[in-house]
């Protein structure tokens, strides 16, 4: 079962989700699903309908409500429509949509508060990691985040274990090493990925970079990594 609701965020428009739910009462592990440049288009729903037959509670925050319209969502050639959204959303408002969405989700009847994980692609995989330490979540994965190493601090105060999911070829992937490289250096529990072959963008179908290979098996990964952390 799939919807649309309408959260209230601190100081902002009102903010747009998308929200994909198993049948029954739960208490379900829930899941934030971080869209990328792109919005929340048909393909991130995709994923959020397919973990939701899994059984979890999955929610797409629209991240572009202060600056785009309704129901946005761009086309993977559509770069300078996407772009200016992109290039307008600030670390603070990124924060308040978050607490908006943990918000929502933990006082879901159906959704058991601390089984909760984030997911991300690209600018959203960058997302998952914040929303991973910030939130208290149980465990997070990005795929091919963009400027990770901003978050470097955050390092210290993540708990469970983060799956990063790395593009060999993209210009970021020497950033993503350097930053397992620290959290292993700090202790803390991870898991990667490397594709040698891959570019940012690899896992979605219409995409330049598209991959169909490694797009299934990195979700599949995925989705039984998510099954072991949030059991």
């Amino acid at each position: 079962m799939s919807r649309i609701i309408s959260l209230a965020v601190k100081d902002a428009p009102a903010m747009n989700a998308y929200v994909a739910a198993p049948g029954g009462h739960g208490p379900f592990p829930a899941v934030i699903l971080f869209h990328d440049a792109f919005g929340s288009h048909i393909g991130i729903r995709k994923l959020a309908d397919q973990l939701a037959l899994d059984g979890f509670v999955v929610i797409i925050p629209g991240l572009f409500h202060r600056t785009a319209p309704e129901g946005f969502e761009a086309r993977p050639y559509q770069v300078s429509l996407a772009m200016p959204h992109v290039n307008a959303l600030k670390a603070g408002h990124v924060d308040a949509d978050m607490q908006a969405t943990v918000k929502w989700v933990r006082n879901q009847d159906n959704v058991d508060p601390t089984r909760v994980a984030a997911i991300g692609f690209a600018m959203g995989g960058r997302y998952a990691f914040v929303a991973h330490e910030s939130l208290g979540l149980a465990a997070g994965v990005s795929f091919y985040p963009s400027m990770l190493h901003t978050e470097t601090a955050r390092i210290a105060t993540v708990s469970g274990t983060h799956l990063f999911i790395i593009a060999g070829n993209d210009e970021s992937s020497p950033q993503i090493n350097a930053f397992t490289d620290a959290m292993h250096a700090a202790g803390k529990p991870y898991a990667d990925i490397s594709l040698s072959g891959a570019s940012a963008g690899f896992f979605f179908e219409g995409y330049a970079a598209y991959d169909e290979g490694y797009a299934k098996a990195t979700w599949a990964f995925t989705r039984e990594f998510l099954k072991s952390k949030l059991k």
